[in-house]
């Protein structure tokens, strides 16, 4: 029987056992916070897990922080509204970035032992750039936090009934409990716990509706005649080329490869510090390079839990596109109402709340951080004592948390949350990007350079951005396809004003640039680089090799 009605008529009909399954999983959270608080003495353990964290747990987490409302609900969105061109904002979109990350960047990152993204900006350029950056990753990091807990209110909503908004004031006093108590370290092994209940909620979803629609193939077939379906939702490159676009998601090859694959995707990945931060936690340089290519492995295969669902969902919810409060983003909970018995239903409501539980508390964590060492302690309470900054650290996690409160009321004006995150990322990490990657690799970049190219290319992808949404001056097929051609004005334009005033303007002497530029030397010391890691098994440059290869490979079922 397919579902018709309207997101308000959702609810989950949850058991005794569902709710045991959910209560013993709280306790666990609460117990893994109270356990991490036994560890926290400094404010590096409280906001960096005092670097201490072996590569596979740092691995999992890094995954796990990105497993929130982006992936979950947002892409199982996606694969409704566009199909299986979605699994590009995984092969194309995440895997080369991550890739690149771990070879490329963290040599950088850990070798500086800078506590955050926006610090090694500040090394590297000056205190105008880091400011800039840091006010822009607190911003950004408190809306996308507000997305997670927007799509953590829906599930409980649906389970309990609850109005909006005390679903998400009850769901936000959730999570700051536990990073309150454990900080970072709570964090990241919620992060991995989380990790394998998100499979535990989500596979037995995607196995039952396989078996309703009579496999792959059978699905293959109802797609093709679902209302908003069709032969081009079940293609990844059909229909992309220049002046002839024909595919779902209204783009052709230069915005996906270069707007999503290129600019987007590393300016999330490289950049991010709710992603970085993982990274850094590790105990040595080469956990820290592994982190991220430990996590690419099983990014490869999350399309199956998010990408299968939603385009199951077109096939059984046909008035999905079209329901007045949630849209798109309503497809995994109406699936878990479609097929799951009780005990398994409170499994898979637990994967959810996990999900986006770790998406809230990656972003408040990394928003604390930043705020208390790039902000606070920088520029208005410079040299206390360290037992001052982590008071300041967790009154700073609490005020995220409550900024989270309003901005998911901005995310429930959005029917696709991902369309919502995809500008974001378009307007403050892409120009990040670009100062990131230029400054790295040119020792010439200028520190007003990175102050004013960073600047540019901000308000030039907030303007492309407002331009087509609200002003009318930009005419694209979708929002997506604005997403891609955002992220790419951004970065051309902070590339260019990078560049021409650089030429005019004079850069660092070549010392003050040693670890921070190629070409200019390493601040590492031996004890960071390989303990017991000279296996060629764990080689950041095999494991990127390999998962780059495997990204090719899952393209070849769908072109």
């Amino acid at each position: 029987m397919e579902i018709t009605g309207c997101v308000n008529s959702l609810r989950l009909d949850m058991g005794f056992l569902d709710y045991v399954i959910l209560g013993i999983y709280f306790l666990c959270v609460l117990g893994i916070g109270f356990a991490a608080r036994r560890s926290i003495k400094t404010s590096l353990d409280f906001l960096l897990s005092g670097r201490a964290l072996p590569a596979w747990v740092t691995g999992l987490a890094f995954i796990a922080a990105n497993l929130g409302a982006t992936e979950i609900l947002g892409m199982a969105a996606n694969g409704a509204q566009y199909g299986v061109a979605t699994v590009h904002y995984y092969w194309v979109g995440a895997i080369p970035a991550m890739v690149f990350l771990g070879i490329v960047m963290m040599p950088f990152y850990y070798g500086a032992k800078v506590r955050s993204v926006p610090e090694f900006l500040r090394l590297r350029f000056n205190d105008s750039t880091h400011l800039l950056n840091s006010i822009i990753f607190a911003l950004s990091a408190v809306l996308i936090a507000g997305v997670n807990l927007y799509a953590l209110a829906i599930v409980m909503r649906a389970m309990l009934g609850w109005q909006l908004w005390f679903s998400i004031v009850i769901a936000a006093l959730f999570v700051l409990a536990y990073i309150t108590l454990g900080g970072l370290s709570s964090a990241i092994y919620n992060e991995v716990l989380q990790f394998f209940v998100i499979l535990a909620g989500l596979i037995p979803v995607v196995v039952l509706g396989l078996k309703e629609m009579g496999g792959w193939g059978g699905l293959e077939d109802r797609v093709r005649g679902a209302k908003g379906g069709g032969d081009a939702h079940l293609h990844a490159w059909q229909g992309t080329g220049v002046g002839h676009v024909t595919n779902s998601i209204g783009a052709n090859w230069i915005g996906i490869v270069f707007g999503l694959g290129f600019v987007l995707s590393f300016g999330y990945w490289t950049t991010n510090f709710a992603e970085v931060q993982r990274a850094l936690s590790a105990r040595n340089s080469s956990a820290a390079r592994r982190t991220p290519l430990i996590g690419a492995f099983p990014k490869l295969f999350i399309p199956a839990l998010t990408v299968i669902p939603g385009l199951i969902a077109l096939v059984v919810v046909p008035k999905l596109g079209d329901t007045p409060d949630g849209g798109y983003n309503n497809a995994i909970p109406y699936l878990i109402e479609r097929y799951l018995p009780t005990g398994i239903l409170g499994v898979a409501v637990t994967g959810l709340l996990a999900a986006f539980m770790a998406g809230m508390a990656a972003n408040v964590s990394s928003f604390n951080t930043v705020f208390t060492y790039d902000i606070w302690q920088q520029y208005v309470a410079k040299d206390r004592d360290d037992e001052y900054y982590l008071k300041v650290g967790r009154v700073v996690t609490a005020v995220g948390v409550l900024i989270g409160i309003g901005t998911a009321f901005i995310a429930s004006g959005f029917s696709n949350i991902m369309n919502y995150l995809q500008a974001l990322f378009s307007v403050f990490n892409s120009p990040l990007f670009a100062t990131f990657i230029i400054g790295m690799f040119w020792k010439r970049m200028t520190p007003k350079a990175g102050f004013a190219g960073l600047l540019s290319g901000t308000i030039a992808g907030l303007f492309v951005y407002l331009g087509y949404k609200f002003w009318g001056i930009f005419d694209f097929k979708s929002d997506l396809e604005e997403s891609f051609y955002g992220a790419g004005s951004a970065f051309v334009v902070d590339a260019v004003v990078s560049v021409v005033v650089s030429l005019v303007t004079k850069p660092k002497p070549a010392e003050e640039l040693v670890g921070l530029t190629y070409g200019a030397g390493t601040r590492e010391a031996a004890s960071d680089l390989v303990v017991g890691d000279q296996t060629w098994y764990r080689s950041p440059v095999v494991l990127g090799a390999a998962a780059l290869v495997l990204a090719v490979a899952l393209y070849i079922p769908f072109l």
